[in-house]
């Protein structure tokens, strides 16, 4: 992860500019509408296309996909919005969902923040802030005592739901001898890009409460679908002294994604 390109500094400057923005591909197109809605919402479909120079079809194209998405709404203009006569203009702007994922100044911010304890306290202070911020999301969550097929598989569900509520939209299901913990989406990705401890300390996390060697076959980080760990029912040994297993490994099973493609 790194500072923002120049194509992402452009969306930004577009909500400003006096004149028509250049705007390029379908997702820059989508992105710059977006910040639009962000920074000067509520705004008629009118304005979006004057200060982007699109057409009127182009940005109601992309307005009716965001609503579609849930990310924006549209309301009536007020009366005393309204220029001239006729039936008041629609205006549009983000919902609380759209603006949710608009999360990439705190991805800045968060790598910035942990480049800086990486200065200050070296790879160590890294690795232990990330621990810390695992065992914060399984707070309250007893290791595995007796090691049978049902309560591995019961601790495994505990732990995903766990992860959900810390916005993970975790889940399990069950794989030949194991169970598999699927990590849906992750708030920390583009983070955790750059800082391989963060997906090392949710291993190491989930080792200790099953009490059995995982293994992590596919990340969000390294541009799978979805985090998958695996978990065998029966319990097996932790060798320590073997390096613990962060890079993504091929799927064995890949899910279609059910999201949008980005454009």
């Amino acid at each position: 992860m790194g500072l923002r390109n120049d194509d992402e500094r452009a969306g930004r400057k577009a909500g400003t500019a006096s004149a028509p923005a250049p705007v390029g591909t379908e997702g820059h197109t989508r992105a710059a509408i977006v910040q639009l809605l962000l920074e000067d919402g509520p705004i008629t479909a009118t304005a979006i296309g004057t200060r982007l120079g699109l057409t009127p079809a182009g940005v109601r194209r992309h307005l009716d996909a965001l609503i579609d998405s849930g990310q924006a709404r549209a309301s009536r203009s007020a009366p005393w919005q309204q220029k001239g006569r006729g039936r008041p203009a629609k205006q549009y702007q983000l919902t609380a969902a759209g603006r949710g994922r608009l999360g990439h100044a705190y991805d800045d911010l968060a790598g910035a923040a942990i480049r800086q304890l990486g200065e200050i306290g070296g790879e160590q202070a890294i690795t232990e802030f990330a621990r810390k911020r695992a065992r914060t999301i399984v707070a309250g969550i007893d290791a595995v005592e007796d090691h049978t097929p049902q309560n591995t598989e019961a601790k495994a569900e505990e732990i995903a739901e766990a992860f959900t509520d810390a916005g993970f939209a975790a889940s399990t299901r069950k794989v030949g001898a194991g169970v598999q913990i699927c990590q849906h989406h992750c708030p920390v990705a583009h983070v955790a890009e750059e800082f391989p401890q963060l997906c090392e300390a949710e291993l190491e996390a989930f080792r200790e409460l099953l009490g059995t060697h995982v293994q992590r076959l596919a990340t969000i980080a390294n541009g799978d679908c979805a985090c998958t760990t695996h978990v065998p029912l029966l319990a097996l040994p932790i060798t320590k002294k073997s390096a613990p297993q962060t890079a993504a490994q091929p799927a064995t099973v890949r899910t279609n994604d059910s999201g949008r493609s980005a454009e």
